[in-house]
């Protein structure tokens, strides 16, 4: 079983993707992370499911 993967997110500022790595054994997960192109904050939420993928819900933090 991984341990890490790597999802890509798009930012809700500048609609361009970027790289997130998740532990995929922290579980739930909530986190701020500037954005790799414009350098905006984008909240982060991250579940893991019991088969191992991540989804990674992307948002503003004006939202």
């Amino acid at each position: 079983m991984e341990i890490e993967q790597t999802v890509l997110v798009q930012c809700p500022y500048c609609a361009q993707s970027f790289e997130v790595l998740v532990d995929l054994l922290a579980g739930h997960q909530e986190y701020i992370e500037d954005c790799e192109v414009c350098c905006r904050p984008v909240s982060l939420v991250i579940d893991v499911a019991e088969d191992g993928t991540a989804t990674v819900q992307a948002q503003g933090e004006d939202v």
